[in-house]
């Protein structure tokens, strides 16, 4: 019975060793992050090497396709020998054949030699003869492979690759991809957190100046702009994630965990709205802002890279991030950022960040988990400390608003300025039942998506703004 010969990227795993170990690499040590385009300069085989001696991938959470292991499981039943044969580094290959324990030899790049196309192709027919296995593979680079082959499976198969591996004449199954594309750039993108972006509205509407279609226009332009910088933090920080999502329980499903999209379109779509954003950003509106939105990428990628990680300074960045939305916002309408909105922003932000964070605790708690959470530094004894401070700068935030009616200028600027003090028990009621549906586990993660979807949220932020409305 001939062999079954088996690739790994793309194939039995949803993903690229050599992009998951480069990403590793650069999370681990960034100011070496040019580090493998010179290794990559003394040939493929040698970065490859390079980031194996330097970089540790776990294995166990690789996304695999669970279909292919299936085949796999199915066809050794019969007796089958199974070999994987791999591009990527020898040292990797190894640990996953030992993990899955499926597989009777590994071939793999090891030395000089990059085992991908042609040469894959030519120690195959060394091993095992013209025409003497059957292969399974995905991609354009597995078609010489293919081509030598009795029998070819096609699994998840790049564009373009399944026509061309059909006009060999020897396909025996295709094992299409399950994957909607849209969906899943969609859930990648984050478009549900852009509502984070209507806080450059804020200083729009605190200056009495929403009646300006002028304005309006260019809030729009604000959102979008912020919106797709966003987005492209947000493909960045998943990629530079991957490990620390796999071992979590929802966040294994984000679209580069789980493998429903490449690593490749997500290095190559990061860069690419980001620049729409700037672009856009320097053309039609005005430079300050987009400098806004420089500080924000650099702040964003701090987080992503090492602040994340880092007790407390992590929910004071989050806080930062909201409060330079609305910084933005300023300098896209022209118009001053006030003491108050600062302060307020500062405290309730900091406050919902503090909500995020004891919402993951809470989870790793209820799933048994003592341990810091993965790449954070904070324990699930942390609980009670995180819910006082939590508390504490969500009512501070109150109590800058209630100072904030007292000052001369809002004296001036409502007719009717002691209705503003009707906001305080409301922000007092939400802050309280906020963190009071966190501490009994009912909180999504992210405060600002659950404040969305809740219908009591919403209610109370229509009140808010009509007791402004009316204020004014």
């Amino acid at each position: 019975m001939l062999p079954l010969v088996v690739d790994l990227d793309g194939t039995l795993i949803r993903s690229d060793l050599l992009l998951e170990s480069g990403l590793m690499f650069v999370r681990q040590h960034p100011l070496r992050a040019l580090a493998p385009l010179a290794w990559l300069a003394s040939g493929k085989a040698h970065l490859k090497g390079e980031l194996a001696r330097h970089t540790e991938l776990d294995v166990a959470g690789l996304p695999y396709d669970t279909r292919v292991i299936a085949l796999i499981e199915e066809e050794r039943a019969k007796g089958r020998q199974i070999i994987l044969a791999t591009a990527s580094h020898q040292t990797y290959a190894d640990q996953v054949a030992q993990h899955l324990k499926l597989f009777d030899q590994v071939l793999a790049t090891a030395g000089g030699t990059n085992l991908s196309a042609r040469r894959k192709r030519d120690r195959l027919v060394q091993e095992f003869g013209d025409k003497g296995f059957d292969y399974v593979g995905n991609s354009a680079d597995d078609l010489p492979v293919w081509a030598s082959a009795r029998h070819a499976y096609v699994v998840n198969p790049e564009r373009g690759v399944e026509a061309r591996a059909r006009a060999l004449g020897n396909v025996e199954r295709i094992v299409p991809s399950e994957v909607n594309p849209l969906r899943a750039w969609a859930k990648a993108m984050r478009f549900h957190q852009w509502a984070k972006n209507m806080l450059v509205f804020v200083p729009l509407l605190a200056s009495h100046k929403v009646g300006r279609v002028d304005l309006l226009l260019d809030g729009m332009l604000a959102f979008l702009f912020f919106g797709l910088c966003a987005s492209s933090v947000y493909l960045l920080n998943d990629l530079l994630d991957l490990p620390d999502d796999r071992q979590h329980a929802t966040k294994r499903q984000r679209p580069f965990a789980s493998g429903a999209l490449s690593l490749k379109s997500g290095l190559l779509a990061f860069p690419a709205l980001l620049v729409v954003a700037f672009a856009g950003s320097l053309w039609l509106l005005p430079p300050m802002f987009a400098a806004a939105l420089a500080g924000y990428y650099v702040m964003t990628l701090a987080y992503s890279l090492v602040l994340k990680r880092r007790m407390v300074v992590d929910v004071i960045t989050l806080a930062l991030l909201y409060t330079v939305r609305i910084i933005a916002g300023t300098f896209a309408f022209a118009v001053a950022a006030t003491f108050w909105m600062l302060a307020f922003s500062m405290f309730i932000f900091l406050s919902l960040a503090l909500v995020k964070r004891y919402a993951e605790l809470h989870d790793a708690r209820n799933r048994g988990k003592t341990q810091p959470s993965s790449g954070r530094g904070y324990y699930t004894e942390d609980l009670p400390m995180l819910a006082s401070l939590g508390g504490a700068a969500g009512y501070m935030s109150v109590m800058v608003l209630a100072l904030y009616i007292q000052d001369q200028h809002t004296m001036a600027l409502y007719r009717h300025p002691k209705l503003i003090w009707l906001a305080c028990p409301l922000m007092l009621f939400w802050i309280s039942r906020t963190w009071l549906m966190t501490h009994r586990g009912e909180m999504n993660e992210d405060p600002v998506v659950f404040a969305i979807k809740d219908k009591i949220s919403l209610a109370t932020g229509a009140l808010f703004g009509m007791i402004f409305w009316f204020a004014t």
